[in-house]
């Protein structure tokens, strides 16, 4: 008879984790690389809306400085060499095309509100929007939606782009902000917490709504859902989920 296999010892097995780059330079190609990545990913998702949408990264290296999309260009065929350097005051640094200046000082008041977020995300998802236009907060209707169980908010009164200063004081400490009558923001300690918040956020929103639809959902208890999140709620549990999209999107530009 065969010898029966034995367990691969866990130290042997393999388990992709957020890179350390000492290196400013290396840590800023990575975050420019994901950026793009990002932005291609939420092409293929739905997730944008003529010239609306941003994804905005803090430099690692200059003070008040972010890596942000350009006004007017699609989300598909983007690339990191195609990402504006802004600061804080709009201003681009490093880039040929101009920047959305009412968009970008939302990202830049929130980024200066929240030192710890490395990446804020603003995009077109139809679900996030339609529960924005409902005025609600993310219910614990899943698993999956207890990871903003707490730790998201609802700005409940209209607010234009020029509210930035506003719509960062709503976020406060949380991860993600339900905007009324516009949709969902996210913020993360890297580019694909951030990104990955945001598409778990839009993807509760669909359940939420679908869930209501057919009838009367039942929600996760309180202490449940705390649990959950305590143990799901955290940037690096964001980051390990996003892999298996970011995988896609890379494997796609491979080979295109």
């Amino acid at each position: 008879m065969p010898d029966q296999p034995l367990p691969v010892p866990v130290e042997r097995l393999r388990l992709d984790m957020p890179p350390a780059h000492t290196d400013p330079a290396e840590e800023r190609a990575y975050r420019k690389e994901r950026l793009a990545g990002a932005l291609r990913l939420f092409a293929r998702l739905g997730y944008e809306d003529g010239v609306a949408g941003h994804v905005t990264a803090r430099d690692p290296e200059y003070d008040d400085c972010y890596w942000v999309n350009p006004f007017g260009r699609a989300f598909a065929p983007l690339g990191p060499e195609d990402l504006l350097l802004v600061d804080g005051d709009g201003r681009v640094l490093r880039g040929e095309r101009r920047v959305n200046q009412l968009a970008f000082a939302v990202h830049a008041a929130v980024h200066r509100a929240r030192p710890d977020a490395v990446a804020v995300v603003r995009a077109q998802a139809p679900y996030g929007r339609a529960l924005a236009a409902l005025g609600e907060l993310l219910a614990p209707v899943t698993h999956e939606a207890c990871a903003f169980y707490e730790d998201h908010a609802l700005l409940d009164e209209y607010a234009g782009a020029e509210d930035g200063a506003r719509i960062a004081r709503a976020l406060g400490p949380y991860k993600a902000l339900v905007l009324r009558n516009h949709g969902l923001l996210t913020v993360g300690g890297s580019v694909d917490a951030a990104a990955w918040w945001f598409v778990a956020a839009e993807r509760a929103a669909q359940v939420q709504l679908i869930a209501r639809a057919a009838g009367k959902p039942v929600l996760i208890d309180h202490h449940s859902a705390v649990a959950t999140r305590e143990r799901f709620g955290g940037d690096l549990a964001a980051w390990v989920s996003y892999q298996p999209l970011w995988q896609t999107v890379a494997d796609m530009a491979s080979t295109s």
